[in-house]
């Protein structure tokens, strides 16, 4: 009832017409507002209301300025970074031990046989044999030139800048008497201008294409190296899983001795995964299977303790040319990509690691591109296999094997393969390393990754500190060589020696962990206070000033719709007289023409202009329009009718 009661006032009001005009609302808002300044510009002279017009217009553009400023820096959603140490028990991080050398010589060396012939008279002609070498009897039998030129090593001469030569290390004798640096001096006694000569892989998109590109080095010895494990990584490929894990090195040949804290462990206690880079890595703590491990106390004699055995007689000479343990210190559940993140331990050493952590906390959307689990992130996490937890380095990596299987067909041998995608290799694949470093220095690709790839929101970093000595020392190796060599072969005999033993000790240093966390650089609160400062500084407003401005903005569109439907009706009334020229019968004459039958109304349309008759006289009827009843509900307060 109370809304038809109002929309019959707003009618009413509509029929009336606005009861005042766009001055006369302008002028009530300045004198009635609090704000200062629109009071002084109606109530000063003519001089001072052009200045306080002017000071008033000048201010008010200054707040909304500052307005924008405030609010464009809180939609920035900057942070600000806070540092807080704490002091807990801590769980033990998760310890990745590998070895540098990812499969015993011994194990895969019929497969490599050929390959280290190739590459081994390769060296010889690079190094400038002297006729009648040991190396050139016929009794050698012959090269597999088939897998030499399915990813060559050239030579590439630059005496001549301008025009390089590439020259192949495999043609006639003749051809590479020509190649050689004048066939009289080795390699170590060139002088600087024949040392022009460089190093390059050849890469091909197929065998026998034009459509090649040559990768340089500085280094022969860098070149043989990236040379051999593009060989062998095809090679490799083909090999299955099974086989590989057992070619690599076993945990209980690697970890000799285990101890954490005051409590005896071995090998039984570390998860064995295969690593493409390292071969068999083993996991100790890692929390698949059962709860990690906490600290109880800081220091060396609460840490955990290894001594392991690499092997290093047993190393394959052309793949690995660094010795040692490969190791990294990671979160539980967590993938280790230890050729990013690992550090190496060296043969013959005690490496002592203290540990100190730092908490990272960012915060997500809209402040960073952050992500908890990876779910919002569009690259398939191919290392999901393991069962790990989301990083950016496994959607990296993930995210350069899906182009790799777009673009060329096959999967890299180091990454995890998608379903339904197999291993590249110079049989079935030809061009793969051609397409493969193509695609490793294309920018556009790698800049793809990064856009698509986000950093998770919260993580765990841990900051080693690393000393070493020698171990052990002269006067104790022959007993600890001894009771190692028995514990490991039953053997009287001393199995082992300085270059392939290495041994731990990882602990925290203090229990004092960092956490850094993001927090809000502007919030809405500051926001709201930061706008009413400048409006109330500038223009002394506050928040009922802004709703008074509101209400003038609504006046004003009512007065608007009030005149924009007068002008219709106008115009509605307009059309109606040039279609009806004449004028319409008052009530006086429909009510004479209804009791008396006799009366004629008089069309004055229909009488010619000069035969129009003069009024007549007496007294005009009463205008009965003006004895319409009206509803009571919408009569005036001050309407002297009286109520029946």
């Amino acid at each position: 009832m109370n809304l038809r009661k109002y929309l019959i006032r707003a009618l009413h009001r509509l029929q009336k017409g606005p009861g005042y005009t766009y001055k006369e609302l302008l002028v009530w808002y300045c004198d009635n507002t609090n704000t200062h300044g629109p009071k002084r510009i109606i109530k000063e002279g003519p001089k001072k209301k052009l200045i306080w017009f002017f000071l008033t217009l000048l201010f008010a553009s200054l707040v909304f300025w500052q307005w924008g400023i405030l609010i464009n820096t809180y939609l920035s959603y900057n942070v600000t970074s806070s540092l807080s140490i704490g002091f807990k028990t801590m769980k033990f991080p998760a310890v990745t031990v590998c070895n540098a050398n990812p499969f015993k010589y011994s194990e895969v060396k019929h497969l490599l046989k050929e390959l280290d012939r190739l590459i081994e008279a390769a060296l010889e002609r690079i190094l400038q044999p002297t006729p009648g070498n040991s190396s050139e009897k016929s009794s050698t039998p012959p090269l597999d030139l088939e897998l030499w030129h399915q990813i060559p090593l050239v030579l590439i001469d630059e005496h001549d800048k301008d025009n390089p030569i590439i020259l192949d290390i495999f043609e006639s004798n003749q051809a590479a008497n020509q190649t050689s640096m004048g066939n009289q001096t080795s390699m170590g006694n060139e002088t600087a201008e024949e040392k022009k000569y460089k190093l390059a892989v050849k890469l091909c998109s197929h065998q026998g294409s034009d459509n090649c590109t040559y990768r340089n080095f500085t280094s022969a010895a860098q070149a043989v190296t990236e040379w051999y494990i593009l060989q062998s990584t095809s090679i490799l490929s083909k090999v299955p899983l099974q086989e590989r894990i057992r070619m690599g090195y076993q945990a209980e040949d690697m970890i000799l001795a285990c101890l954490y804290g005051a409590e005896p462990c071995n090998y039984k206690n570390f998860t064995q995964i295969y690593h493409p880079d390292h071969g068999n890595c083993y996991i100790f703590n890692w929390g698949m299977d059962e709860e990690a491990l906490n600290s109880s106390n800081p220091g060396a004699e609460f840490g955990l303790k290894l001594i392991l055995d690499i092997s290093q007689q047993d190393y394959i000479p052309y793949l690995s040319s660094a010795a040692g343990a490969r190791l990294m210190l990671h979160q539980q559940k967590s993938f280790p990509f230890l050729k990013d993140q690992g550090i190496y331990a060296m043969a013959g050493t005690e490496t002592s690691i203290g540990v100190l952590v730092d908490e990272l906390e960012r915060m997500g959307y809209p402040y960073s591109d952050c992500t908890m689990n990876g779910s919002d992130v569009p690259v398939k996490n191919l290392y999901s296999q393991y069962n790990t937890s989301y990083s950016i380095q496994a959607c990296l990596r993930s995210c350069f094997q899906n182009h790799m299987t777009e673009t060329c067909g096959c999967g890299h041998y180091m990454f995890p393969l998608p379903e339904g995608v197999s291993y590249c290799n110079n049989e079935d694949n030809p061009g793969w390393a051609y397409c493969y470093s193509s695609l490793r220095s294309s920018i556009r690709h790698r800049q793809i990754c990064i856009d698509s790839c986000k950093e998770t929101c919260n993580d765990t970093q841990y900051k080693m500190t690393i000393s070493m000595a020698d171990w052990p020392s002269e006067a104790s190796e022959d007993w600890i060589f001894h009771i190692l060599s028995y514990e490991r072969d039953m053997s009287t005999n001393v199995t082992l020696d300085r270059n392939g033993i290495i041994k731990l000790n990882i602990y925290f240093q203090e229990y004092n962990y960092r956490t850094i966390s993001e927090s809000a650089a502007t919030t809405i609160v500051w926001l709201l206070s930061s706008l009413g400062g400048q409006f109330g500084f500038w223009m002394g407003g506050s928040v009922l000033c802004l709703i008074e401005f509101g209400e003038i903005i609504i006046d004003s569109l009512w007065i608007t719709i009030i005149n924009v439907i007068s002008w219709c009706k106008g115009l509605k009334q307009k059309r109606a007289q040039a279609r009806y020229p004449d004028t319409p019968p008052t009530v006086s004459e429909l009510v004479e023409a209804h009791t008396n039958l006799g009366f004629q109304h008089e069309d004055t349309g229909t009488c010619p202009r000069e035969e129009v008759l003069p009024p007549e006289p007496g007294t005009p009827p009463p205008n009965y329009d003006s004895l319409r009843v009206q509803p009571l509900d919408i009569l005036s307060p001050d309407s002297d009718a009286d109520p029946e």
